[in-house]
């Protein structure tokens, strides 16, 4: 019986030997890396639990960080240093965030990014509907900024416009603020790609690829998932109603 088996034997040996096993032994190992990476990576991810409210002095970020915590108008003034709180973002209140509003002012904002932009999991950029027209070149030039920033870009946080004061009649739709964005940004992109280099032949303007090169620029190119949302922290009847936020809480909750 045992000398009956024995050639059946040696043939399942040499089959379990041959390619084909091999193959399926390592597309196996490649299943198991990549899951491994994937769940580090997820790890990561989930331990960034921060939404950084960034923007230019003026657009509304503190105003709109206290109506998202609490409901409530209050007066504001300009930051000088960031402010941070735990935002439910479910009724049942299994779900937060931590929103942290960072100052606008010129000389504070890049030194505040860099202190909090390893733990963003989401960044709000803030803009003045109504002063944007004349602001487009400063919320482009802060924008690229943040958008070419190492740290930004390896972590491709998700990031919303959020296009504010949209309760004073002279505001730009997000549509409007979408386009011209798109179009300083190709330009500043234009511009530092054309930099002078540095003695040691580094590019003195700093990182200047964005989007795809031969390209015009489009939000669309960025590692990160980008849109744009109409809102008014003020509300269409200033202190004594609500604000219109509903666009942007909806956003938190896919974020959180």
């Amino acid at each position: 019986m045992a000398g009956g088996l024995e050639p059946h034997l040696e043939a399942l040996r040499r089959e379990l030997r041959g390619p084909a096993v091999l193959s399926v032994l390592v597309a196996l190992i490649a299943v198991v890396i990549t899951f491994l990476i994937w769940r580090f990576l997820q790890g990561r991810k989930s331990s960034r639990k921060a939404v950084l409210l960034l923007g230019l002095c003026d657009a509304g970020k503190t105003l709109l960080f206290a109506r998202l915590l609490s409901g409530r108008y209050r007066d504001t003034q300009t930051s000088i240093t960031d402010s941070s709180a735990v935002y439910r973002v479910s009724q049942d209140k299994s779900t937060n965030v931590t929103l942290i509003d960072l100052p606008g002012h010129e000389s504070l904002r890049l030194q505040f990014l860099e202190r909090f932009k390893a733990a963003a999991r989401a960044i709000v950029f803030v803009v003045d509907s109504v002063a944007f027209q004349r602001e487009v070149k400063d919320v482009a030039e802060f924008l690229y900024q943040v958008l070419v920033d190492s740290t930004v870009l390896r972590n491709a946080p998700a990031l919303l416009i959020a296009c504010n004061k949209q309760d004073v009649t002279m505001a730009k739709s997000a549509k409007l603020i979408q386009q011209q964005l798109e179009k300083e940004l190709n330009t500043l992109r234009v511009t530092r790609s054309a930099a002078p280099t540095s003695l040691d032949g580094s590019a003195t303007g700093g990182p200047a690829q964005l989007g795809k090169k031969g390209k015009d620029f489009e939000f669309s190119q960025l590692p990160m998932k980008v849109e744009f949302v109409e809102c008014s922290a003020r509300g269409c009847k200033g202190e004594e109603g609500e604000a219109d936020l509903e666009a942007l809480e909806k956003w938190l909750v896919k974020v959180a």
